[in-house]
């Protein structure tokens, strides 16, 4: 790892944002901030523009299309060749574009960098970061991202590492939505879900994701790690993807529409894993 003390951006301190910097921290690097909410700490500006002036790296972890395109365009003025710009918010293939066009435009290097991995990865830094860009690029950007992360992957160009990050989350949100079908069964055959539980652990279906959210379908624990909103909404993205290439979806269909109503019945706040409680 670089030991060299840089100047760091970081927009958008939400659920991970927040604990990447952090992690950013106490690797010895200054971090100058940016959030829609206000926050008291050390070196958080007032807008995108004053952290763009204040750091040659950004790391962008916003919430969605508007929120990453608005930021760059008040960052854009600011914006030079020393510049490295780094979206890991999960947007569309078109916002990913859209944005390394306006840091083009300025002359700033722009990596496509989304992430996997939820709240607890990002406070232990063991985020994986699916990489779109110029691989000199990565190579410069990779001392920073290896601070919060266990896996870097380099992914294709811009755009591609968002389309692998949209459908990797589609698969997650449709393995939920089977999950929470087989619990609901279960339970109303009498089983006991510590059995299924122990079922699914030495059946080959079993994953890292099940192994992670069974325990929030039994126990009712929906604290957000990644909330329902935000996986609708990369739904929504997957969605898009497949109309353009004119590709039928059925099962992803059927799990959206499931996410959609949860966010309607006042849950989208709530870790996804609440799509196994969604009436209907």
């Amino acid at each position: 790892m670089n030991l060299i003390s840089q100047n760091i951006g970081i927009l958008g301190l939400g659920i991970i944002g927040s604990r990447v910097a952090e992690n950013v921290k106490k690797a010895g690097h200054p971090v100058f901030s940016w959030s829609h909410s206000p926050r008291s700490e050390a070196n958080f500006m007032a807008t995108p523009r004053a952290v763009v002036e204040a750091a040659p790296i950004i790391q962008i972890f916003v919430r969605d299309d508007e929120a990453l395109l608005s930021a760059l365009r008040d960052m854009q003025p600011a914006l030079t060749t020393d510049h490295l710009v780094m979206n890991h918010a999960t947007v569309s293939k078109a916002a990913t574009l859209a944005a390394a066009d306006l840091c083009a435009q300025s002359g700033a290097a722009f990596l496509d960098a989304p992430f996997t991995g939820s709240k607890m990865a990002a406070q232990n830094a063991k985020l994986v970061y699916y990489v779109g860009g110029d691989a000199t690029l990565l190579e410069r950007a990779r001392p920073i991202l290896e601070i919060s992360s266990q896996k870097i992957l380099h992914l294709g160009q811009v755009g591609d590492a968002m389309v692998l990050k949209i459908v990797t989350n589609l698969v997650s949100a449709i393995t939920l939505k089977a999950l929470s079908e087989a619990v609901a069964i279960t339970e109303s055959q009498g089983v006991s879900l510590n059995l299924l539980k122990a079922a699914l652990e030495a059946n080959a279906n079993y994953s890292t994701l099940i192994g992670m959210k069974l325990p929030n379908l039994i126990n009712g624990d929906f604290e957000p790690h990644f909330s329902l909103q935000n996986m609708l909404k990369d739904a929504d993205f997957a969605r898009t993807l497949a109309e353009t290439s004119k590709i039928k979806t059925p099962a992803l269909e059927c799990t959206a529409d499931a996410m959609r109503a949860g966010v309607l019945e006042g849950n989208g706040g709530l870790d996804f894993s609440v799509i196994g409680r969604i009436s209907g």
